[in-house]
């Protein structure tokens, strides 16, 4: 048995505030049986119920949430939908091929879901840069373009005034162009696919934190108010396992902080520096991101050792977030100083489950299911997660091939030693810990 409980807050994100207000749903109450039962109700959780239920109508599926659908990551990420996967080389053109054409699958699956279900998303899909701050990575980065265009992967190289185009920011020589990547406004999402699940039959529990587990040949899944027993167990709840007694060893959350501007116009957009692109990231170690919406408001996080936190026993309530939300405006300053009069509309923060390789993991155990440790690539990749759940749990080996499905992630010491560790190496390095394989 395992005992522990998902600490969440309210999301206060500028995700948060643009969605309009929805009937609460109930909290468990009493003692329920189900065929599945998924732990939490974020891009994990909604897309592999949404998979399951299509192609299993006869099962029985519960899902719970600590708080409300797509109050953690799911509604407070960076909004980017991008390829590749963290953690993974580019350098062999099969692994390459392979990974590039996995990414490509679950960004298309968000796509056609959106179109086939009439779904009411906000998604913009015209691309995403990475981009380079000193001439040696920029031309490394050509020469990989030009690699990868050769394999037939359509990424494009830009520089001067072309990459001036799409952005124009401080420092940076140069930007790999993904014409695919965009960006998704994920409570939009999970909202409405919990809509349409419930008129598939699914029960979604919200107020509802999982305080304790029973494995077994059925699991029992205890909240508050009420108990969940069901022969399979799907744990999709990414950087809060820990919390719930699942890779502990193996993954610590991560706390990223985030703002977002006002509104702007076209003019001003444009007048900053920001162009025809969903969203940019650079290429330092503790990275910045900004991402674009439609109405103009600008998200930015990361960028210093500042803007990020862990919390000692893998805490998930986030610090206070001022000083880390100064420091990641000055990191947006120091890229677009023309936005120094602009107001910031919000501040936020949100959990992410990191790995010490930044590789994720999804798998099976028996009757236990997962998929988790995104680093920071969760909008494509915990959307995805749902069609490979659904196919592992299906009995399906097409995914077996991919170094993050079944596999092994390094451990990383316990505490107190965990949180030591990780104060005394970014403050020392100015760096995030990984291992690289």
């Amino acid at each position: 048995m395992r005992r522990h409980r998902i600490d969440v807050d309210e999301n206060v994100s500028m995700w948060a505030q643009t969605v309009d207000p929805v009937e609460p749903r109930p909290a468990l109450e009493g003692k329920t049986y189900a065929d599945v039962v998924i732990v939490g109700a974020g891009f994990t959780g909604m897309s592999t119920a949404y998979e399951m239920s299509w192609r299993f109508p006869e099962k029985q599926i519960v899902v719970l949430e600590a708080r409300t659908v797509g109050n953690g990551a799911s509604g407070r990420n960076g909004g980017m939908m991008l390829n590749w996967v963290n953690g993974i080389d580019s350098k062999d053109e099969a692994v390459t091929k392979r990974i590039w054409s996995t990414t490509q699958q679950g960004m298309d699956w968000i796509t056609e879901t959106i179109r086939t279900e009439n779904l009411r998303v906000r998604l913009r899909r015209d691309g995403c840069l990475e981009t380079f701050t000193s001439q040696e990575r920029a031309e490394e980065a050509h020469r990989k373009a030009e690699r990868l265009q050769a394999w037939g992967i359509p990424v494009r190289f830009l520089h001067g005034t072309e990459l001036a185009q799409y952005v124009r920011a401080a420092g940076v020589v140069g930007g790999l162009l993904d014409p695919t990547a965009g960006q998704l406004h994920g409570l939009d999402l999970v909202r409405e696919l919990a809509r349409v699940l419930t008129e598939r039959g699914v029960r979604i529990f919200e107020h509802s934190p999982v305080e304790r587990i029973e494995e077994g040949a059925t699991h029992c899944v205890h909240t508050p108010r009420g108990i969940v027993c069901a022969k399979t167990l799907v744990l999709a709840v990414n950087g809060y396992a820990p919390r719930l007694g699942y890779f502990r060893r193996e993954l610590f959350p991560l706390h990223s902080h985030c703002i977002a501007t006002e509104p702007l116009s076209p003019e001003r957009r444009a007048e900053i520096g920001w162009g025809d692109v969903a969203g940019a990231v650079d290429d330092l170690d503790r990275i910045s991101y900004g991402s674009m919406t439609a109405d103009g408001r600008l998200l930015f996080g990361g960028g210093s050792n500042a803007s990020y936190d862990y919390r000692y026993g893998n805490a998930t309530i986030p610090p206070h977030s001022d000083r880390g939300c100064a420091a990641v405006r000055d990191t947006m300053l120091h890229y677009f100083p023309k936005l120094a009069g602009v107001a910031i509309a919000q501040q936020w923060s949100g959990v992410l489950g990191i790995t010490l390789n930044r590789r994720p993991t999804m798998g099976r155990r028996g009757n236990v299911l997962w998929a988790l440790g995104y680093s920071g690539h969760g909008v494509t990749l915990a959307n995805l997660a749902g069609t490979v759940l659904a196919d592992l749990y299906a009995g399906d080996e097409r995914w077996n091939d991919l170094p993050f499905v079944n596999n092994r992630l390094p451990p990383i010491p316990p505490e107190p030693f965990r949180w030591v560790g990780y104060q005394v190496y970014t403050r020392l390095t100015g760096r995030s810990p990984r291992r690289v394989d």
